[in-house]
């Protein structure tokens, strides 16, 4: 089970910290993700972490100002996100990819297995 929280209404350029809390698996085993639906869009990554924690992966529209990380102690994921822009309004996924022959983190949301029920991030002008 995968659990977000930390979403909610921001101003632009202002920030936010999304959390994500995994129970009821081997959470180290599982590459994670964050990934990201706009009303009217389809499903889009965001940023993705590997099993170790030593890689990470970015979508061009948040380089620079989104920063995933994990805690495979606490089975937690976070994604510190600033400057934040109307257009990164969307609900937010927490996902994991529990492929163990995939070493890559994957960009594509549907090869993701596991789920959050999201978060929703509302950035105003």
């Amino acid at each position: 089970q995968l659990v977000e929280s930390g979403g909610g209404l921001v101003q632009a350029g202002g920030s936010l910290r999304l959390s994500c809390a995994a129970s009821g698996r081997t959470f180290a085993d599982s590459a994670m993700a964050w990934i990201r639906q706009a009303p009217g869009k389809e499903r889009e990554f965001v940023a993705g972490i590997s099993r170790s924690g030593l890689a990470t992966k970015y979508a061009d529209s948040v380089k620079g100002r989104f920063t995933i990380s994990r805690d495979n102690a606490e089975k937690t994921i976070t994604l510190q996100m600033s400057t934040l822009k109307p257009e990164d309004t969307a609900v937010y996924y927490c996902a994991a990819d529990e492929t163990p022959q995939r070493q890559a983190i994957p960009v594509v949301p549907a090869l993701y297995d596991y789920w959050g029920q999201g978060t929703q991030v509302t950035v105003s002008l």
